[in-house]
């Protein structure tokens, strides 16, 4: 099991899931580092924070330390990460916070197909051209996102789901006031990033600063 600091933050996870640039992007402190720049940049006193696609458990914890760990919820597809989410959580005094097994979806319930891959970090739903590389079809729970929302209540959606995102915020989202979201043009291309902001627009938000690269950032006013 390795081990990596980032934002005074400590993340395990096993040897065998560096894959890619994983390791570096952990080295360097560059793991989620726009979505987590972003959240710290916008977060208010009184914010409730549903992190979609939990990974590691880093956005979770990283809103845990600012907000409480009872204002914090994450919801992660991968069985083997959502352990790992929980590890990192209880390793950094945060096992308060709860991440629920599953994956988010924008409509449907019991259970959905799952691409699990070596590289947990690149697992996802299938996408317009099919499975991931090398993906292992699993079934795991379907959270959709408006029971999550009436559950939870949060104010705050962090979003990262490989894809998954192009059918998930274009829901109606009741009471979140800032939307961070990592976009995948590689799966659905500029046309579904379209879709994705159209849809933010649509309900009232506005494009806000923090947004870099393939990350985005949406508040209502």
């Amino acid at each position: 099991m390795r081990s990596f600091t980032l934002r005074g933050l400590t993340l395990f996870l096993p040897e065998a899931a560096l894959k890619g640039n994983l390791e570096r992007a952990l080295s360097s402190g560059r793991y989620e580092n726009h979505e987590a720049d972003a959240l710290l940049l916008h977060l208010r006193p009184g914010d409730r924070v549903l992190d979609l696609g939990a990974g590691l458990g880093f956005i979770c914890a990283l809103a845990a330390g600012v907000l409480g760990e009872g204002a914090v919820m994450g919801v992660e597809a991968g069985p083997e990460t959502v352990k790992l989410a929980r590890r990192n959580l209880a390793a950094n005094g945060f096992d308060g916070v709860k991440v629920l097994k599953g994956a988010v979806v924008g409509k449907g319930e019991g259970q959905v197909e799952f691409g699990q891959r070596p590289a947990f970090w690149a697992s996802a739903l299938a996408g317009p051209d099919g499975w991931p590389e090398n993906a292992e079809v699993i079934r795991v729970p379907a959270r959709p996102l408006g029971k999550l929302l009436a559950k939870f209540a949060p104010t705050v959606i962090s979003c990262d789901i490989e894809g998954g995102e192009l059918g998930v915020l274009t829901e109606p989202l009741p009471g979140v006031r800032l939307v961070v979201v990592e976009t995948h043009p590689q799966v659905y291309g500029p046309d579904g990033v379209a879709q994705i902001v159209a849809a933010l627009r649509a309900q009232g938000f506005e494009e806000a600063e923090g947004a870099k690269k393939d990350t985005l950032v949406f508040r209502r006013p």
